[in-house]
């Protein structure tokens, strides 16, 4: 049974039956029935037209659940035309599913979780583990979701720039469960770029790609995080980063810059050096004073003082530090390395035990508190 071929064809199954008259929550759901069948049934019979087949049978589905609504007069029009079974229409409508999945009405964790069940074909089961939710828990976000958008007309004009803030969101999620939810970020934007021609949905897919490419340098072989100057570069994927920054650079040549491509046009910067010793700094301030004009972050201006610490020394960064409000997630981390640089080991070490009980998860915290100890060993052998 191939699994990547019924979860590409998920999404276009979806849209030919809200198209023809279903809502969103019950359509989604004859389509997961559609699946289930298609395991069942495929490995002994596969079909010579596989969205052709699970259209139909979705469709069936479909109308076996509402025929017994009879109330439903409206809808019952609906269901006495059913269409003859045959090769399924060639247009593809997951544009407007993903406009769909990421609409405003919708919460940033209710759309990622419509978004990799109706656009990724993920079981809710899996999005469960992925998220370390109950799967109980899921499925009734993932239904309240359904409820929200189902009398949002289809054809309603959707916002990029949300949908691509929802794949982003999916994206940083990394790995958890048996669902990588990295490379599933990436696997959509693909498939967003073939159908938006904009140079921010090429930016996030460069960005993602160049920060997909040090994954494998990330973690140390007892899990332990490992931060960029301290990566082995060797691991790094050099196709995914020429990939990248090949991207980046068609997306930058259109003189639309955008967040997206700002950002990317960091990490290419991080990629492009052998050695963290070689890192253009000066550049990199550059770009994050370019990301600050877009966005007006406190989150990138705290990042930027870290590149001014690298380009200008760490007095420079931390006076960029000091105008920054030290309640921002990470600010105690940022000011603790700052210290170090500056050579004041016993106010880092402070720090970093500070930032360590601040930490947001538990591979950051033993890094902060490994940090901590380090510097306090050096001072009281």
């Amino acid at each position: 049974m191939d699994q990547a071929l019924l979860r590409s064809l998920t999404p276009s199954v979806l849209t030919v039956l809200v198209r023809r008259g279903a809502d969103f929550a019950a359509a989604e759901d004859a389509v997961q029935d559609a699946l289930v069948e298609a395991v069942r049934v495929w490995p002994a019979d596969p079909p010579r037209d596989a969205k052709g087949w699970l259209v139909t049978v979705a469709w069936r589905k479909f109308l076996d659940r509402n025929r017994a609504e009879t109330a439903r007069r409206r809808r019952e029009e609906i269901l006495d035309q059913e269409p003859a079974p045959g090769p399924a229409p060639a247009t593809d409508d997951t544009l407007q599913l993903y406009f769909l999945c990421a609409h405003p009405s919708l919460t940033p964790s209710s759309a990622v979780a419509l978004t990799l069940r109706a656009v990724g074909g993920l079981t809710t089961r899996q999005i469960a583990q992925a998220y370390l939710v109950p799967e109980a828990t899921m499925a009734q976000r993932i239904s309240r979701a359904k409820r929200t958008v189902s009398g949002i007309r289809f054809d309603q004009a959707g916002d990029v720039a949300t949908v691509l803030r929802v794949l982003y969101l999916v994206f940083n999620e990394g790995y958890s469960g048996d669902v990588d939810l990295a490379a599933e970020a990436v696997r959509l934007t693909r498939q967003l770029a073939t159908q938006v021609d904009h140079p921010e949905v090429a930016g996030l897919l460069a960005l993602m790609l160049l920060h997909h490419a040090r994954r494998a340098a990330r973690t140390a072989p007892d899990g332990g995080l490992v931060p960029l100057a301290e990566q082995d570069r060797g691991q790094w994927d050099t196709a995914s980063i020429a990939e990248g920054v090949g991207i980046l650079q068609a997306a930058l040549a259109r003189d639309r810059l955008g967040e997206f491509q700002a950002q990317a046009a960091i990490a290419a910067l991080h990629a492009d050096a052998l050695t963290a010793e070689e890192t253009d700094w000066v550049q990199i301030v550059e770009w994050y004073d370019e990301l600050a004009r877009l966005t007006d972050s406190p989150v990138v201006r705290l990042n930027r003082a870290v590149a001014v610490g690298e380009a200008d020394g760490p007095r420079a960064g931390l006076a960029a530090l000091a105008a920054l409000d030290d309640a921002l997630p990470r600010h105690t981390a940022v000011a603790a390395y700052l210290h170090e640089r500056d050579g004041d080991p016993a106010t880092a070490a402070r720090l970093y035990a500070e930032a360590a009980r601040k930490a947001p998860n538990l591979a950051e915290r033993d890094y902060l508190t490994r940090q901590a100890a380090r510097l306090n060993a050096r001072r009281d052998p």
